[in-house]
Protein backbone atom coordinates (compact mmCIF):
# COMPACT_ATOMS: atom_id res chain seq x y z
CA UNK A 1 0.00 0.00 0.00
CA UNK A 2 1.13 3.56 -0.79
CA UNK A 3 -0.27 7.01 -0.14
CA UNK A 4 -2.10 9.18 -2.63
CA UNK A 5 -0.82 12.76 -2.64
CA UNK A 6 -2.73 15.59 -4.31
CA UNK A 7 -0.85 18.87 -4.66
CA UNK A 8 -2.84 21.95 -5.64
CA UNK A 9 -3.01 25.73 -5.56
CA UNK A 10 -6.78 25.51 -5.20
CA UNK A 11 -9.13 24.93 -2.29
CA UNK A 12 -9.81 21.18 -2.54
CA UNK A 13 -13.44 20.44 -3.39
CA UNK A 14 -15.03 17.11 -2.61
CA UNK A 15 -16.40 16.42 -6.06
CA UNK A 16 -13.04 17.20 -7.66
CA UNK A 17 -11.05 15.14 -5.14
CA UNK A 18 -13.45 12.24 -5.72
CA UNK A 19 -12.80 12.49 -9.47
CA UNK A 20 -9.03 12.47 -8.90
CA UNK A 21 -9.26 9.38 -6.69
CA UNK A 22 -11.40 7.61 -9.29
CA UNK A 23 -8.95 8.57 -12.07
CA UNK A 24 -6.12 7.11 -10.03
CA UNK A 25 -8.04 3.85 -9.57
CA UNK A 26 -8.61 3.67 -13.35
CA UNK A 27 -4.96 4.34 -14.10
CA UNK A 28 -3.58 1.69 -11.71
CA UNK A 29 -6.51 -0.64 -12.53
CA UNK A 30 -7.40 -1.35 -8.92
CA UNK A 31 -10.78 -1.24 -7.14
CA UNK A 32 -11.89 1.10 -4.38
CA UNK A 33 -15.05 2.15 -2.58
CA UNK A 34 -15.87 5.77 -1.77
CA UNK A 35 -18.43 6.44 0.94
CA UNK A 36 -19.10 9.89 2.40
CA UNK A 37 -15.99 11.85 1.45
CA UNK A 38 -14.50 14.29 3.96
CA UNK A 39 -11.50 16.63 3.64
CA UNK A 40 -10.21 17.29 7.15
CA UNK A 41 -7.36 19.56 8.29
CA UNK A 42 -4.81 17.30 9.96
CA UNK A 43 -3.81 18.28 13.50
CA UNK A 44 -0.92 16.84 15.48
CA UNK A 45 -0.22 17.90 19.08
CA UNK A 46 -2.75 20.71 18.67
CA UNK A 47 -1.06 22.15 15.57
CA UNK A 48 -2.15 22.12 11.94
CA UNK A 49 0.28 20.02 9.86
CA UNK A 50 -0.49 22.00 6.67
CA UNK A 51 -1.99 19.01 4.98
CA UNK A 52 -5.54 17.74 4.65
CA UNK A 53 -6.51 14.13 5.08
CA UNK A 54 -9.20 12.74 2.79
CA UNK A 55 -11.52 10.32 4.58
CA UNK A 56 -14.21 8.00 3.26
CA UNK A 57 -12.20 6.04 0.69
CA UNK A 58 -11.69 2.33 1.31
CA UNK A 59 -9.25 0.21 -0.67
CA UNK A 60 -6.54 -2.38 -0.17
CA UNK A 61 -3.98 -0.37 -2.15
CA UNK A 62 -4.24 3.17 -0.71
CA UNK A 63 -2.97 3.75 2.81
CA UNK A 64 -3.86 7.44 3.22
CA UNK A 65 -4.91 10.29 0.93
CA UNK A 66 -3.41 13.72 1.55
CA UNK A 67 -3.92 17.15 -0.01
CA UNK A 68 -1.24 19.82 0.30
CA UNK A 69 -1.24 23.45 -0.83
CA UNK A 70 1.47 24.39 -3.29
CA UNK A 71 2.22 27.26 -5.63
CA UNK A 72 3.48 26.99 -9.17
CA UNK A 73 6.42 28.88 -10.61
CA UNK A 74 4.79 29.42 -14.01
CA UNK A 75 1.82 28.12 -16.01
CA UNK A 76 0.94 25.63 -13.27
CA UNK A 77 -1.83 23.06 -13.72
CA UNK A 78 -4.48 22.80 -11.00
CA UNK A 79 -3.52 19.36 -9.66
CA UNK A 80 -0.50 17.08 -9.50
CA UNK A 81 -1.36 13.54 -8.38
CA UNK A 82 1.29 11.23 -6.91
CA UNK A 83 0.99 7.62 -5.76
CA UNK A 84 3.93 6.93 -3.45
CA UNK A 85 4.81 6.37 0.19
CA UNK A 86 6.63 9.60 1.02
CA UNK A 87 5.52 13.20 0.65
CA UNK A 88 6.45 14.29 -2.90
CA UNK A 89 9.63 16.22 -3.54
CA UNK A 90 10.11 18.62 -6.42
CA UNK A 91 12.14 15.97 -8.23
CA UNK A 92 9.30 13.41 -8.14
CA UNK A 93 7.24 12.70 -11.25
CA UNK A 94 3.43 12.76 -10.86
CA UNK A 95 1.20 9.90 -11.88
CA UNK A 96 -0.85 12.41 -13.90
CA UNK A 97 -1.80 16.11 -13.98
CA UNK A 98 -5.24 17.73 -14.07
CA UNK A 99 -6.65 21.10 -15.04
CA UNK A 100 -10.12 21.81 -13.68
CA UNK A 101 -12.62 24.28 -15.10
CA UNK A 102 -16.23 25.27 -14.69
CA UNK A 103 -16.15 27.44 -17.78
CA UNK A 104 -18.48 26.41 -20.58
CA UNK A 105 -19.02 27.74 -24.09
CA UNK A 106 -21.84 29.97 -22.86
CA UNK A 107 -19.50 31.79 -20.45
CA UNK A 108 -16.44 32.35 -22.63
CA UNK A 109 -15.42 31.19 -26.10
CA UNK A 110 -11.73 31.55 -25.26
CA UNK A 111 -11.22 30.97 -21.54
CA UNK A 112 -12.54 27.43 -21.44
CA UNK A 113 -10.16 26.20 -24.12
CA UNK A 114 -7.30 28.50 -25.07
CA UNK A 115 -6.32 30.12 -21.75
CA UNK A 116 -5.82 26.66 -20.28
CA UNK A 117 -4.05 25.35 -23.35
CA UNK A 118 -0.72 26.92 -22.35
CA UNK A 119 -0.61 24.79 -19.20
CA UNK A 120 -0.93 21.52 -21.08
CA UNK A 121 1.66 22.54 -23.66
CA UNK A 122 4.06 23.96 -21.06
CA UNK A 123 3.86 20.88 -18.83
CA UNK A 124 5.83 19.00 -21.50
CA UNK A 125 8.84 21.20 -20.68
CA UNK A 126 8.73 19.76 -17.14
CA UNK A 127 7.25 16.23 -17.35
CA UNK A 128 7.59 15.02 -20.93
CA UNK A 129 4.89 12.53 -21.91
CA UNK A 130 2.90 12.98 -18.68
CA UNK A 131 -0.74 11.88 -18.73
CA UNK A 132 -3.02 14.92 -18.86
CA UNK A 133 -6.69 15.41 -17.93
CA UNK A 134 -9.12 18.30 -18.39
CA UNK A 135 -11.76 18.02 -15.67
CA UNK A 136 -15.02 19.86 -16.22
CA UNK A 137 -16.87 20.52 -12.96
CA UNK A 138 -20.60 21.23 -13.03
CA UNK A 139 -23.13 20.95 -15.80
CA UNK A 140 -21.74 21.57 -19.28
CA UNK A 141 -23.81 22.60 -22.28
CA UNK A 142 -21.01 22.23 -24.84
CA UNK A 143 -22.22 18.86 -26.08
CA UNK A 144 -25.55 20.45 -27.04
CA UNK A 145 -24.13 23.27 -29.16
CA UNK A 146 -20.39 23.80 -29.33
CA UNK A 147 -18.84 26.88 -30.95
CA UNK A 148 -16.22 26.52 -33.64
CA UNK A 149 -13.62 27.80 -31.16
CA UNK A 150 -14.56 25.11 -28.65
CA UNK A 151 -14.51 22.40 -31.31
CA UNK A 152 -11.17 23.50 -32.72
CA UNK A 153 -9.49 23.71 -29.31
CA UNK A 154 -10.94 20.43 -28.12
CA UNK A 155 -9.88 18.66 -31.32
CA UNK A 156 -6.33 19.93 -30.73
CA UNK A 157 -6.41 18.71 -27.12
CA UNK A 158 -7.57 15.29 -28.30
CA UNK A 159 -4.71 15.16 -30.80
CA UNK A 160 -2.34 15.89 -27.90
CA UNK A 161 -3.86 12.96 -25.98
CA UNK A 162 -5.48 15.16 -23.32
CA UNK A 163 -8.31 13.17 -21.74
CA UNK A 164 -11.61 14.81 -20.81
CA UNK A 165 -13.65 14.13 -17.69
CA UNK A 166 -17.12 15.64 -17.24
CA UNK A 167 -17.42 16.73 -20.86
CA UNK A 168 -19.04 14.46 -23.38
CA UNK A 169 -16.92 13.90 -26.47
CA UNK A 170 -19.48 13.15 -29.15
CA UNK A 171 -20.01 13.95 -32.83
CA UNK A 172 -19.17 17.64 -32.27
CA UNK A 173 -15.56 16.72 -31.53
CA UNK A 174 -13.00 14.64 -33.38
CA UNK A 175 -9.23 14.65 -32.87
CA UNK A 176 -7.22 16.11 -35.71
CA UNK A 177 -5.40 13.35 -37.56
CA UNK A 178 -3.47 15.37 -40.14
CA UNK A 179 -1.92 18.81 -40.53
CA UNK A 180 -4.18 19.44 -43.53
CA UNK A 181 -7.27 18.69 -41.47
CA UNK A 182 -6.28 21.20 -38.78
CA UNK A 183 -5.53 23.94 -41.31
CA UNK A 184 -8.80 23.33 -43.21
CA UNK A 185 -10.89 23.49 -40.02
CA UNK A 186 -9.23 26.73 -38.90
CA UNK A 187 -9.70 28.38 -42.28
CA UNK A 188 -13.48 27.87 -42.11
CA UNK A 189 -13.92 29.45 -38.67
CA UNK A 190 -15.59 32.81 -38.20
CA UNK A 191 -13.34 35.82 -38.70
CA UNK A 192 -12.71 38.27 -35.84
CA UNK A 193 -14.01 41.86 -35.92
CA UNK A 194 -12.36 44.13 -38.48
CA UNK A 195 -9.10 45.53 -37.11
CA UNK A 196 -8.26 42.49 -34.99
CA UNK A 197 -5.43 40.21 -36.03
CA UNK A 198 -6.98 36.84 -36.96
CA UNK A 199 -5.46 33.55 -35.87
CA UNK A 200 -4.67 32.05 -39.25
CA UNK A 201 -2.72 28.87 -39.92
CA UNK A 202 -1.21 28.99 -43.42
CA UNK A 203 0.94 26.43 -45.23
CA UNK A 204 3.26 28.88 -47.01
CA UNK A 205 5.42 26.12 -48.48
CA UNK A 206 6.32 22.53 -47.83
CA UNK A 207 8.92 23.74 -45.35
CA UNK A 208 7.01 26.56 -43.62
CA UNK A 209 3.73 27.06 -41.77
CA UNK A 210 2.87 30.50 -40.37
CA UNK A 211 0.51 31.10 -37.48
CA UNK A 212 -0.73 34.66 -36.99
CA UNK A 213 -2.00 36.17 -33.77
CA UNK A 214 -1.37 39.19 -31.59
CA UNK A 215 0.75 38.37 -28.53
CA UNK A 216 1.18 41.86 -27.06
CA UNK A 217 -0.85 43.11 -24.11
CA UNK A 218 0.00 46.02 -21.81
CA UNK A 219 3.30 46.51 -23.60
CA UNK A 220 4.60 42.97 -23.22
CA UNK A 221 4.32 39.32 -24.16
CA UNK A 222 1.20 38.75 -22.08
CA UNK A 223 -1.85 38.06 -24.27
CA UNK A 224 -2.86 34.85 -22.45
CA UNK A 225 -5.73 33.65 -24.68
CA UNK A 226 -3.60 34.02 -27.81
CA UNK A 227 -0.49 32.62 -26.10
CA UNK A 228 -2.63 29.58 -25.33
CA UNK A 229 -4.10 29.37 -28.82
CA UNK A 230 -0.80 29.71 -30.66
CA UNK A 231 0.99 27.33 -28.27
CA UNK A 232 -1.78 24.76 -28.73
CA UNK A 233 -1.74 25.02 -32.52
CA UNK A 234 2.05 24.69 -32.73
CA UNK A 235 2.21 21.75 -30.32
CA UNK A 236 -0.57 20.00 -32.25
CA UNK A 237 1.22 20.52 -35.57
CA UNK A 238 4.33 18.93 -34.06
CA UNK A 239 2.29 16.05 -32.63
CA UNK A 240 0.79 15.46 -36.09
CA UNK A 241 4.28 14.99 -37.47
CA UNK A 242 5.12 18.38 -38.96
CA UNK A 243 8.86 18.78 -38.33
CA UNK A 244 9.58 21.77 -40.58
CA UNK A 245 9.54 25.49 -39.72
CA UNK A 246 6.65 27.00 -37.75
CA UNK A 247 6.73 30.78 -37.54
CA UNK A 248 4.48 33.15 -35.57
CA UNK A 249 3.62 36.29 -37.54
CA UNK A 250 1.63 39.53 -37.01
CA UNK A 251 2.36 39.19 -33.29
CA UNK A 252 3.23 42.81 -32.44
CA UNK A 253 6.27 41.89 -30.35
CA UNK A 254 9.60 43.70 -30.27
CA UNK A 255 12.93 42.24 -29.18
CA UNK A 256 12.92 44.16 -25.88
CA UNK A 257 9.72 42.34 -24.84
CA UNK A 258 11.43 38.93 -25.05
CA UNK A 259 12.69 37.19 -21.93
CA UNK A 260 14.01 33.65 -21.90
CA UNK A 261 12.12 32.89 -18.68
CA UNK A 262 8.74 33.67 -20.25
CA UNK A 263 6.48 30.61 -20.55
CA UNK A 264 5.85 31.22 -24.26
CA UNK A 265 9.57 31.51 -25.00
CA UNK A 266 10.17 28.24 -23.13
CA UNK A 267 7.52 26.62 -25.34
CA UNK A 268 9.22 28.04 -28.44
CA UNK A 269 12.48 26.46 -27.28
CA UNK A 270 10.88 23.07 -26.62
CA UNK A 271 9.04 22.84 -29.96
CA UNK A 272 11.64 24.67 -32.10
CA UNK A 273 9.31 27.53 -33.03
CA UNK A 274 10.13 30.89 -34.63
CA UNK A 275 8.80 34.39 -34.01
CA UNK A 276 8.99 36.61 -37.09
CA UNK A 277 11.66 39.30 -36.66
CA UNK A 278 12.65 38.11 -33.17
CA UNK A 279 15.76 36.33 -31.97
CA UNK A 280 14.59 33.74 -29.46
CA UNK A 281 16.97 33.34 -26.52
CA UNK A 282 17.76 29.95 -25.02
CA UNK A 283 15.64 29.59 -21.88
CA UNK A 284 17.50 28.87 -18.64
CA UNK A 285 16.69 25.62 -16.86
CA UNK A 286 13.61 25.81 -14.66
CA UNK A 287 14.82 25.19 -11.10
CA UNK A 288 11.42 23.86 -10.05
CA UNK A 289 7.84 23.74 -11.34
CA UNK A 290 6.22 24.04 -7.91
CA UNK A 291 6.94 24.56 -4.21
CA UNK A 292 5.05 23.96 -0.98
CA UNK A 293 3.26 27.18 -0.11
CA UNK A 294 4.51 28.70 3.14
CA UNK A 295 3.69 32.39 3.01
CA UNK A 296 0.32 33.10 1.37
CA UNK A 297 -2.76 34.18 3.31
CA UNK A 298 -4.72 31.50 1.47
CA UNK A 299 -3.19 29.01 3.89
CA UNK A 300 -5.41 30.40 6.64
CA UNK A 301 -8.54 31.06 4.54
CA UNK A 302 -8.56 27.56 3.01
CA UNK A 303 -7.91 26.06 6.45
CA UNK A 304 -10.82 28.04 7.94
CA UNK A 305 -13.08 27.16 5.02
CA UNK A 306 -12.56 23.41 5.34
CA UNK A 307 -12.59 23.42 9.15
CA UNK A 308 -15.92 25.25 9.30
CA UNK A 309 -17.57 23.01 6.72
CA UNK A 310 -16.35 19.80 8.38
CA UNK A 311 -16.77 20.72 12.06
CA UNK A 312 -19.88 22.91 12.17
CA UNK A 313 -23.24 23.30 10.47
CA UNK A 314 -22.05 26.42 8.65
CA UNK A 315 -20.77 26.66 5.09
CA UNK A 316 -19.32 28.96 2.46
CA UNK A 317 -21.49 30.97 0.10
CA UNK A 318 -18.55 32.66 -1.67
CA UNK A 319 -14.81 32.05 -1.95
CA UNK A 320 -12.01 33.96 -3.56
CA UNK A 321 -8.91 32.52 -1.88
CA UNK A 322 -5.77 34.38 -2.95
CA UNK A 323 -4.36 32.95 -6.16
CA UNK A 324 -7.22 30.47 -6.56
CA UNK A 325 -10.08 30.28 -8.99
CA UNK A 326 -12.78 32.78 -8.07
CA UNK A 327 -15.91 31.00 -6.90
CA UNK A 328 -19.57 31.77 -7.46
CA UNK A 329 -21.86 33.50 -4.99
CA UNK A 330 -24.55 31.08 -3.78
CA UNK A 331 -28.07 32.38 -3.18
CA UNK A 332 -30.41 30.75 -0.61
CA UNK A 333 -31.93 28.46 -3.28
CA UNK A 334 -28.49 27.29 -4.41
CA UNK A 335 -28.26 29.42 -7.56
CA UNK A 336 -24.66 30.16 -8.57
CA UNK A 337 -24.03 33.81 -9.44
CA UNK A 338 -20.86 34.91 -11.20
CA UNK A 339 -19.72 37.99 -9.28
CA UNK A 340 -19.20 40.98 -11.54
CA UNK A 341 -15.83 42.68 -11.69
CA UNK A 342 -17.10 46.26 -11.82
CA UNK A 343 -19.73 48.17 -9.88
CA UNK A 344 -19.91 50.41 -12.96
CA UNK A 345 -17.90 49.27 -15.95
CA UNK A 346 -18.25 52.52 -17.90
CA UNK A 347 -16.99 54.60 -14.98
CA UNK A 348 -14.07 52.23 -14.43
CA UNK A 349 -13.06 52.34 -18.09
CA UNK A 350 -13.33 56.14 -17.94
CA UNK A 351 -10.72 56.19 -15.20
CA UNK A 352 -12.66 55.82 -11.94
CA UNK A 353 -10.72 52.95 -10.35
CA UNK A 354 -13.09 52.89 -7.36
CA UNK A 355 -15.89 51.54 -9.60
CA UNK A 356 -14.71 47.98 -9.02
CA UNK A 357 -15.81 45.41 -6.45
CA UNK A 358 -13.48 44.88 -3.51
CA UNK A 359 -13.95 41.17 -2.93
CA UNK A 360 -13.57 39.18 0.29
CA UNK A 361 -11.57 35.96 0.41
CA UNK A 362 -14.35 33.97 2.03
CA UNK A 363 -17.99 34.42 3.04
CA UNK A 364 -19.42 32.00 5.62
CA UNK A 365 -23.09 31.58 6.46
CA UNK A 366 -24.09 30.59 10.00
CA UNK A 367 -27.78 29.71 9.92
CA UNK A 368 -27.85 28.88 13.64
CA UNK A 369 -27.18 32.51 14.57
CA UNK A 370 -28.52 34.22 11.44
CA UNK A 371 -25.12 35.73 10.73
CA UNK A 372 -22.77 35.95 7.79
CA UNK A 373 -19.02 36.40 8.11
CA UNK A 374 -17.40 38.51 5.41
CA UNK A 375 -13.73 37.50 5.69
CA UNK A 376 -10.48 39.04 4.54
CA UNK A 377 -7.38 36.84 4.76
CA UNK A 378 -4.02 38.52 5.22
CA UNK A 379 -0.46 37.88 6.21
CA UNK A 380 0.18 39.08 9.75
CA UNK A 381 2.77 41.52 8.47
CA UNK A 382 0.06 43.15 6.35
CA UNK A 383 -2.57 43.55 9.05
CA UNK A 384 -2.99 47.28 8.47
CA UNK A 385 -3.54 46.62 4.75
CA UNK A 386 -6.17 44.03 5.63
CA UNK A 387 -8.08 46.50 7.77
CA UNK A 388 -8.17 48.98 4.89
CA UNK A 389 -9.43 46.29 2.51
CA UNK A 390 -12.05 45.22 5.03
CA UNK A 391 -13.52 48.70 4.90
CA UNK A 392 -14.07 48.43 1.16
CA UNK A 393 -16.63 45.61 1.14
CA UNK A 394 -19.74 47.81 1.22
CA UNK A 395 -20.64 47.49 -2.48
CA UNK A 396 -20.22 43.70 -2.44
CA UNK A 397 -22.31 43.39 0.71
CA UNK A 398 -25.10 45.60 -0.63
CA UNK A 399 -25.29 44.03 -4.09
CA UNK A 400 -24.83 40.39 -3.11
CA UNK A 401 -25.00 39.53 0.59
CA UNK A 402 -27.73 41.91 1.78
CA UNK A 403 -29.68 41.59 -1.45
CA UNK A 404 -29.99 37.81 -1.14
CA UNK A 405 -29.75 37.42 2.65
CA UNK A 406 -31.58 40.52 3.96
CA UNK A 407 -32.36 39.06 7.39
CA UNK A 408 -28.79 38.15 8.31
CA UNK A 409 -26.33 40.19 10.35
CA UNK A 410 -23.13 40.74 8.37
CA UNK A 411 -19.86 40.65 10.32
CA UNK A 412 -16.62 41.74 8.70
CA UNK A 413 -13.50 40.10 10.08
CA UNK A 414 -9.85 39.38 9.35
CA UNK A 415 -8.01 36.06 9.66
CA UNK A 416 -4.22 36.09 9.63
CA UNK A 417 -1.42 33.83 8.54
CA UNK A 418 1.66 34.39 10.68
CA UNK A 419 1.80 35.84 14.17
CA UNK A 420 1.14 39.41 15.25
CA UNK A 421 2.14 40.49 18.75
CA UNK A 422 -0.76 42.96 18.97
CA UNK A 423 -3.45 40.82 17.36
CA UNK A 424 -5.76 41.01 20.39
CA UNK A 425 -5.69 44.80 20.22
CA UNK A 426 -7.46 44.76 16.86
CA UNK A 427 -11.13 43.84 17.13
CA UNK A 428 -11.13 43.02 13.40
CA UNK A 429 -8.92 39.93 13.89
CA UNK A 430 -10.78 36.73 14.72
CA UNK A 431 -8.33 33.86 14.01
CA UNK A 432 -4.61 33.41 13.45
CA UNK A 433 -2.74 30.47 11.91
CA UNK A 434 1.00 30.70 12.61
CA UNK A 435 3.86 29.44 10.47
CA UNK A 436 4.33 26.46 12.80
CA UNK A 437 0.64 25.53 12.63
CA UNK A 438 -0.61 26.99 15.93
CA UNK A 439 -4.32 27.86 15.74
CA UNK A 440 -4.87 31.02 17.78
CA UNK A 441 -8.21 32.48 18.77
CA UNK A 442 -8.58 36.12 19.81
CA UNK A 443 -10.83 38.11 22.10
CA UNK A 444 -12.90 38.86 18.99
CA UNK A 445 -13.28 35.25 17.84
CA UNK A 446 -16.96 34.40 17.23
CA UNK A 447 -18.50 31.34 18.86
CA UNK A 448 -18.58 29.61 15.46
CA UNK A 449 -14.79 29.77 15.16
CA UNK A 450 -14.23 28.75 18.78
CA UNK A 451 -16.48 25.70 18.60
CA UNK A 452 -15.06 24.60 15.24
CA UNK A 453 -11.46 24.79 16.49
CA UNK A 454 -12.48 22.86 19.62
CA UNK A 455 -14.21 20.18 17.53
CA UNK A 456 -11.25 19.90 15.15
CA UNK A 457 -8.74 19.40 17.95
CA UNK A 458 -11.02 16.95 19.76
CA UNK A 459 -11.32 14.89 16.56
CA UNK A 460 -7.54 14.35 16.44
CA UNK A 461 -7.05 13.71 20.17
Amino acid sequence: MSNLWILTEERPKKDVIRSLIELTAEKVEKPLFIDLLRIVPEVNDGKFTFRYKVLGCNSNWIDSIYVKTVSGKTSFVDFLVFYQDEEPKKSCRPLFVVEETKTSDSESRNTGVFQRATKFVFIETVYQGIEKYMLYAGQQDDEIKATDTNQFGTNCFLALDVKFVGKQINSHFSRFETVEELIAFKSKMRRPPKGNVPIDVIQVSEDLITVSGRLVKSGGLAHDPNIGALSLIAATLRKLGYDKRIKFVQHGLTQRMINGRNKFIRICNLYNLEIDGITIPVSPSLDSYWYYENSSEKLVTIFLHLMIEEFSNSYSIYENHAGCERGYFFTPDGTELAVKKYTNRDLYKAGDKTAIYALPDLVLLNDDQNEIFNIEGEKASNLSKGIIQLNGFTAFENDYIKKHYPNYRVIRTIVLYGEHSEMNEFCEVSLVLTECGRILLTVSSPDLFKSSVSNLKAYWN
